[in-house]
């Protein structure tokens, strides 16, 4: 069950991900980068309210979470064999770079999601690890929300007007 940390979180990160999707339509490869940030933020505001199709919103956080990781993989080695950034690079002029972390984040985010949905009430029996595993899954969500917000202010500060592409 869904706490309301984790709701509120997931909301801010709907948000975040509807306006990830919004700006796709001049990408090059939007056909994959939309549909991504689509089923993230529908996902994650699903994940809101109660009378949404869990079967529904499991199967589309699957396909996300596949979606975000062939992607995150296409970057890293389009990044790897261009020798544009490094893999560890945050330098957030550089395309590579603002798709690797947008990748990685709907990837964590996804992943979440997906524990969460696992923690059900199937396992009565077992309160105290459904309750820590819920507990970890809040702190990763809270986590990712000051993350993903945090560079995205930093990017819209300092690096927009410097963007590579």
């Amino acid at each position: 069950m869904a706490t309301n940390t984790f709701k509120m979180c997931s909301l801010l990160m709907a948000s975040l991900f509807a306006a990830c999707a919004s700006v796709q339509l001049d990408d090059p490869d939007w056909y994959f980068w939309l549909p991504l940030y689509s089923f993230a933020s529908y996902v994650n505001l699903m994940s809101c309210w109660l009378l949404s199709s869990r079967r529904l919103t499991a199967k589309i956080s699957v396909i996300a979470f596949l979606l975000g990781f062939f992607l995150f993989v296409k970057v890293v080695v389009e990044d790897q064999v261009n020798g544009i950034a490094g893999f560890c690079s945050v330098d957030t002029r550089e395309r590579v770079v603002r798709e690797k972390i947008g990748s990685g984040l709907v990837l964590v985010s996804m992943a979440l999601h997906l524990v969460e949905s696992s923690i059900g009430k199937d396992n009565e029996r077992q309160n105290r690890e459904r309750s820590n595993a819920s507990l970890h899954v809040q702190a990763g969500m809270v986590s990712l929300v000051c993350i993903s917000y945090g560079l995205s202010l930093f990017f819209l500060l300092y690096h927009e007007e410097e963007m590579k592409f």
